[in-house]
């Protein structure tokens, strides 16, 4: 749900997100037309990653891809020292990854159809 309701709240306010976002990474390394970018993309992947783990369409791959999304905003946090928001991106990512590993435990032996 956290997912889907961040694409959602923010899809209205598109330009008014990135563009707030950019301005936040304004004395970082990374280029604001990078930051922007990113900024436009993040809402549909978070709205179509919500929308994979809520209906279980391709649930392994939403998986990774938020984790993804959370190493991305895990970084962006760091770069402009959000301590705060780094810590629920850290529980989101340990949630995350913890339904991956009870999906593809480690160490199963996933075993070959063929002779």
């Amino acid at each position: 749900m956290s997912f889907l309701g961040h694409g959602l709240v923010r899809l209205p306010k598109l330009h008014a997100f990135a563009s707030g976002m950019a301005e936040q990474f304004a004395g970082t390394v990374l280029p604001q037309g990078f930051v922007l970018a990113f900024g436009y993309l993040l809402v549909f992947a978070e709205l179509i990653t919500g929308i994979w783990l809520l209906s279980g369409r391709w649930f392994t791959q939403a998986l990774v891809t938020a984790l993804g999304i959370m190493t991305a905003l895990i970084f962006g946090s760091s770069l402009i020292e959000n301590w705060n928001a780094i810590s629920a991106q850290l529980v989101h990512s340990l949630y995350l990854a913890g339904l991956l590993l009870l999906r593809h435990p480690i160490g199963k032996t996933v075993r070959s159809s063929a002779p």
